[in-house]
């Protein structure tokens, strides 16, 4: 389970540190991918091998399926963390998020989350009012 809020940056050649409580976790691969609300979606590959088992069945002739599947997994791009916990984020998912310097990662239960840090600063800011005032369960029974 991914969780917290860490504060990276990219460096010069679009690497970016994974938190240093993630990195034996992810050691022996990951998967990023574009995410929704312009943000990057980093999984572990045992996870990313689950949702693709997922989307596998789901019907073709759906073209909401069709339309997520090819996006999701046409920007997908494995990566092997480097010695020192970095990895590198290629360009075309780096222009998608607006990643320039100030990165944002979150923890997203299955997954992390790799934000512009002002970008990330507007959602939240957004979104806090909205889930401070939710006055209906969202997780009927649980929450």
């Amino acid at each position: 389970m991914f969780l917290g809020t860490h504060q990276p940056r990219l460096d010069d050649k679009g690497r970016l540190f994974l938190p240093a409580k993630y990195r034996e976790e992810l050691a022996e691969g990951l998967v990023i991918t574009k995410g929704q609300e312009r943000c990057l979606y980093v999984f572990p590959v045992e996870e990313f091998q689950r949702i693709t088992e997922a989307l596998s069945t789901a019907p073709v002739t759906a073209k909401a399926v069709r339309d997520y599947s090819r996006v999701f997994f046409a920007s997908a791009s494995d990566e092997k963390p480097d010695k020192q916990g970095r990895i590198t984020i290629p360009q075309s998912l780096r222009q998608y998020a607006g990643l320039e310097r100030d990165c944002v990662v979150i923890g997203a239960n299955t997954r992390l989350e790799i934000w512009d840090a002002q970008a990330w600063d507007t959602y939240l800011s957004e979104q806090e009012q909205a889930f401070s005032e939710l006055s209906e369960e969202v997780l009927p029974g649980i929450l």
